[in-house]
């Protein structure tokens, strides 16, 4: 089946079973393009709340699609492929996580979206990268905090709040691996080029950009912007949304350490693709589940999450 006959039956099959396409912006152009929506993780949460679809087809890795059916327990949640992880989130196992909570039971605990349920379920306010800063800013200064997975989006909020929470020392291996060198050579080469970087980036790399934010405000910000070219410092399938909504601009992926590849990918993301996604709605598999107590308990955080979001209008 070809590219044109794929989409063709992806679009019967969704309206034939009432489903909805959510996907991330890392995910290949293709899908994006045939989305009902695409978001970053805050957004996908958000949408998988409300849909009154009745079937989920998240496109992005098996935490997002976690989210939503914790979410939307009354939905059918699928995934196109059950092997669709997430570094960071594995870089957080739920039980040596739970130790490390039990070893300062007096620290709330606020946990990156980018963790599995069981995760979640050990958490009190789960946040992501949009709006991580304003939801440890509504906590009393004095609190004590754990701040998990991510190191480095944990210390560029204790930058920004003047906090000193404890981090687990997680991260993304995208965010990880791009190369100071190679950006510096880049904007040498582009000197009126901006730097945008997602926070999820090691300190030294934040430190030399001109904007530092979720992938949503990356997005906002070079539309805004007079700049007419950029170096985009996270997964390069977000330059697919960029360029399409600023075709006048000129978007240059980041490299990573390797000196074979111009731009930096999440394999796990890149596991979906378009064949996957229709196999997923016809055969109605891979499904994602939930336990249902520890749906519950992950609940919560996610709700506090989503209520102080709207409270400040994120």
């Amino acid at each position: 089946m070809n590219k044109n006959e794929l989409i063709s039956e992806i679009n019967n099959l969704r309206k034939e079973k009432n489903a909805i396409i959510l996907a991330h912006y890392y995910q290949e152009a293709e899908i994006q393009d045939i989305a009902d929506f695409v978001g970053d993780s805050l957004a996908l949460a958000q949408w998988a709340a409300k849909t009154t679809a009745d079937i989920i087809v998240l496109c992005g890795v098996n935490f997002m699609a976690e989210t939503a059916k914790i979410l939307s327990p009354d939905k059918r949640v699928f995934l196109p492929d059950a092997m669709a992880s997430c570094s960071l989130a594995e870089s957080c196992p739920a039980d040596e996580f739970e130790k490390f909570v039990k070893e300062h039971p007096d620290h709330t605990v606020i946990s990156y979206v980018n963790t599995t349920a069981a995760v979640k379920a050990l958490t009190d306010i789960v946040v992501t990268s949009t709006n991580a800063k304003q939801i440890v800013d509504s906590l009393p200064k004095d609190e004590k905090i754990i701040f998990g997975p991510d190191k480095n989006l944990g210390d560029y909020i204790n930058k920004l709040t003047g906090r000193n929470m404890l981090l687990w020392q997680g991260a993304c291996h995208v965010h990880e691996q791009f190369s100071i060198e190679r950006i510096l050579t880049l904007k040498k080469e582009y000197p009126q080029a901006l730097l945008l970087s997602h926070p999820e980036c090691p300190k030294y790399l934040l430190e030399i950009s001109d904007h530092v934010g979720s992938t949503s405000s990356i997005i906002k910000y070079a539309a805004k912007s007079d700049a007419k070219q950029f170096i985009v410092a996270t997964e390069a399938g977000i330059l697919h949304q960029m360029q399409k909504e600023n075709p006048d601009k000129m978007f240059i992926p980041a490299p990573p350490e390797d000196s074979t590849c111009a731009c930096n990918e999440c394999f796990y993301m890149k596991m979906n693709t378009l064949e996957k996604l229709y196999l997923c709605l016809k055969n109605e598999r891979p499904e994602i589940t939930v336990d249902e107590d520890v749906r519950l308990k992950a609940l919560k955080p996610i709700e506090r999450m989503l209520d102080i979001s709207a409270k400040y209008g994120l």
